[in-house]
This record gives C-alpha cells, sequence and structure tokens, in this order.
C-alpha cells in the first residue's frame, strides 16, 4: 500500500470517528428526551448542534456541504488562485531570507551527508551502475572515430616534436661507453654483421657476378666474391678484439660521435626529424589510430560482464575511496560547505521570486477538486478532531448551561 492510499484509509477512519461521536450524542438526545433526563438532555442537544456546526466548517473548506452551493462555502477550491499567490508570497518572503537560510545551511552540513552516502558500497555501486551502463556506452557512441584517430595522431605528432630525441641518444651512449656496455654492443654488433654476411653469400656472389664484365666468362667471379668475404671476415675479426687499431678507431668514433652529439644542436635535430618522419609513415599512423580501436573495444567488451566488469568494481572503490579521504580532510569539507553555502543562497536569493512565482503558478494550475482533495489528504485527518471536540465541548457547555439555569 502506498503513502497516498494510506493517507486515504487513516482519513476515512477519523471521519467515522467523529461521526461516531456525533451520532453518540444523537442516540443521548433521545434517551435524555425519552426519559426526561434534563441534563442528558442538554448535554447532547448542545454536543449535537456543536459537532453538526464543526462538520459544516471543516466542509465548507473544501467543498459545498450536502452539495448545496451555500455562500462562503469551498473556500480552498473557490479561491485556490489567491491561496496559490499567497504562498508562493510566502515562502519567498518569509523562508528565502538571508539570515534564515544561512543558518539551515550551516545546519545541513551537506559535505558529510553527501561523504557518508558515498562510503556506502551500494551507493557508490549505484553511481558506477549508472556511469557504466548509460554513461560510458551513450559516450562511445556518440564520438566520431575518425575524429578521435585523427586527434590522437596529432597528439602523438606533438609531444614528439617536444622530445630531443638526439639528447636522450647521447646520454643513452654515454652511459654505455662509461660501464664497459659499449665494447659488449659492439662486439655483439660486429657478431651479427658476420652472421649476416655468411647468410647472404650466395647474393653477395651473385651480385658480384652481375657487376663482372662479360668478357671475363665468370672465370674472375668466385676469386673476386671470396676475396671480398675474405677481406671483410677479417676486417670484422680484426674490429672484434679489444685491442685491435680497428676496434680502437671505432670506439673512439663513438665517443667522438657521443660528443659531438651532445654538443650539436644541429645533429640533435637531424635525428628528431629522422624519427618524426619515420612516424609520418602510413603504416605508423595507421598503428597509432588503431590505438583508440583497441581501447574502445577493451572497453566495451569490460562493460559486458556485468557485475564482474573491471571498471564497475573499480569505479566503486573509487567513489567509497573518494567519499572516505574528502570526509577525513577538514579543510576540503569546509570547502565543499562553503562552496554549497555560497553558491546556493546566492542562487536561491537571486531566484526567490521566480520561486514564488512557481509555487503560485503550479497551485493554480490545479484543478479546484484536485487541490481540493490534496490538502484533505494532508490535512483532514486532523481537522476530524475539530468535529469531535466540537461535539465534546459543545455537550460540556450545554451541561455547564443546563446547571447554571437549575440554580437560579
Amino acid at each position: 500500500m502506498d503513502n497516498t492510499q494510506i493517507k486515504k484509509t487513516d482519513l476515512i477512519k477519523m471521519k467515522s470517528v467523529a461521526l461516531s461521536v456525533l451520532g453518540v450524542a444523537v442516540i443521548c438526545f433521545f434517551v435524555g428526551f425519552y426519559y426526561k433526563i434534563g441534563w442528558l438532555k442538554a448535554f447532547s442537544e448542545a454536543a449535537m448542534v456543536g459537532g453538526i456546526a464543526d462538520w459544516f466548517a471543516v466542509v465548507a473548506l473544501f467543498k459545498h456541504p450536502l452539495g448545496i452551493p451555500i455562500p462562503h462555502t469551498a473556500l480552498i477550491p473557490n479561491n485556490k488562485d489567491a491561496i496559490g499567490q499567497n504562498l508562493g508570497t510566502f515562502v519567498s518572503d518569509e523562508f528565502l531570507i538571508k539570515e534564515k537560510l544561512e543558518v539551515k545551511l550551516d545546519e545541513f552540513d551537506f559535505a558529510t551527508k553527501a561523504t557518508n552516502w558515498l562510503k556506502e558500497e551500494k551507493n557508490a555501486a549505484i553511481i558506477s551502475s549508472l556511469v557504466v551502463e548509460n554513461v560510458i556506452p551513450g559516450v562511445l557512441k556518440t564520438i566520431d572515430d575518425a575524429n578521435v584517430k585523427k586527434f590522437i595522431q596529432q597528439q602523438f605528432e606533438i609531444k614528439l616534436k617536444e622530445l630531443n630525441f638526439g639528447e636522450w641518444i647521447a646520454i643513452g651512449l654515454e652511459s654505455l661507453s662509461k660501464d664497459d656496455k659499449q665494447a659488449q654492443l659492439i662486439t655483439n654488433v660486429l657478431s651479427i654483421l658476420s652472421a649476416e654476411l655468411e647468410a647472404n653469400r650466395k647474393e653477395i656472389r651473385e651480385k658480384v657476378k652481375n657487376a663482372t664484365p662479360w668478357y671475363t666468362l665468370g672465370v674472375a667471379d668466385k676469386k673476386i666474391a671470396d676475396g671480398v668475404f675474405n677481406g671483410l671476415y677479417e676486417f670484422l675479426d680484426m674490429a672484434k678484439q679489444p685491442e685491435s687499431s680497428i676496434r680502437k678507431k671505432i670506439n673512439s668514433y663513438v665517443l667522438n660521435f657521443i660528443e659531438e652529439l651532445k654538443k650539436s644542436p644541429e645533429m640533435q635535430q637531424k635525428i628528431t626529424t629522422v624519427i618524426l618522419e619515420f612516424t609520418q609513415k602510413e603504416e605508423v599512423q595507421d598503428y597509432i589510430g588503431s590505438i583508440w580501436q583497441e581501447l574502445k573495444k577493451a572497453v566495451l567488451t569490460d562493460l559486458e560482464k556485468g557485475e564482474e566488469s573491471e571498471i564497475k568494481l573499480n569505479l566503486t572503490n573509487m567513489i567509497r575511496n573518494f567519499g572516505s579521504n574528502i570526509q577525513n580532510d577538514v579543510v576540503m569539507t569546509t570547502k565543499i560547505n562553503n562552496f554549497i553555502k555560497v553558491d546556493l543562497l546566492g542562487i536561491l536569493l537571486r531566484n526567490k521570486k521566480a520561486i514564488g512565482d512557481l509555487i503560485a503558478t503550479s497551485v493554480q494550475s490545479w484543478d479546484k477538486k484536485e487541490i481540493a482533495d490534496k490538502l484533505e489528504l494532508e490535512v483532514g485527518k486532523d481537522l476530524q478532531f475539530i468535529r469531535i471536540n466540537g461535539t465534546v465541548v459543545g455537550g460540556i457547555v450545554g451541561l455547564f448551561i443546563y446547571f447554571i439555569e437549575q440554580m437560579m
């Protein structure tokens, strides 16, 4: 049973009680009249008058008694426009006052109430559910994938331009040279070159053959190719030896390159330009743009897990932690309360007339019967006590008058 139905039931019960009290007075009247009991007759007569008079007064507020259009009855329906206007004016003039609002806002302590609410897991879960079920999917649907892809590519390019790759490379190479990693790196590179040379022996022989004049009839091809291979192998083997002159030249070249790279803005810019040109290749740009699609796919896949969604679980924990952290931060809670107080106070004071007009307009827009039924439902139960009191008090007054008459 909803709240409205409960109020209707209570109102009917109280009306029945008031009517029963009046009915008792009627029975007492007939008993007093029949048995010639003067005081009972006086009591019941006055009680009936008081009960009927107060019934008329209560009913006249909301409708015409017995449906008869007696003047100055059905007061609320007939004066609803004036009531609405007066109610709106009363609220704006008596309640929307700076001093009163400040006191109420100070007492309310919005920050504490809000953080207490957010700390509850079920409340945090409600918010996170709204976000993952409505906000995130809605945002993803409205976003233009092409624009996001372009935005990511532009931002990636902007961030890359802000970086000095030449300086980074110089610092990295310098750190390698200081802890003997440079020597190992060079050795590894030379070993790789030897392996690649051997792996491509056939292709190199073919290139030598194609470059040799036709009139040699291929006699010199093998010797030239073997000579090239042997020379390169010998060079690489010597370069692998730490104390060889070739290795020393390589080391010296690397160190000179590092120093020049550290001091030369031109070289640094050239390296940065090379890297930026590489990132502009279609394959790289497509890869950068695909980041959004992968991210979007991952988010939607996670959201499909429902209660097991990592995004939802993390968001719920984040909301709860936010509530706890804010509540323990006196400075922040004070700032929030002051912010709410100042802003809400300003909004209410600036719009007090509009609020009053809204109340008046809302009341005036109600149907006459609707407003009568609404108000009777809210206060009608208590008004039935007027009928009961009128019956009882009327009877007591009648009895009092009867005894005065008997003493005179």
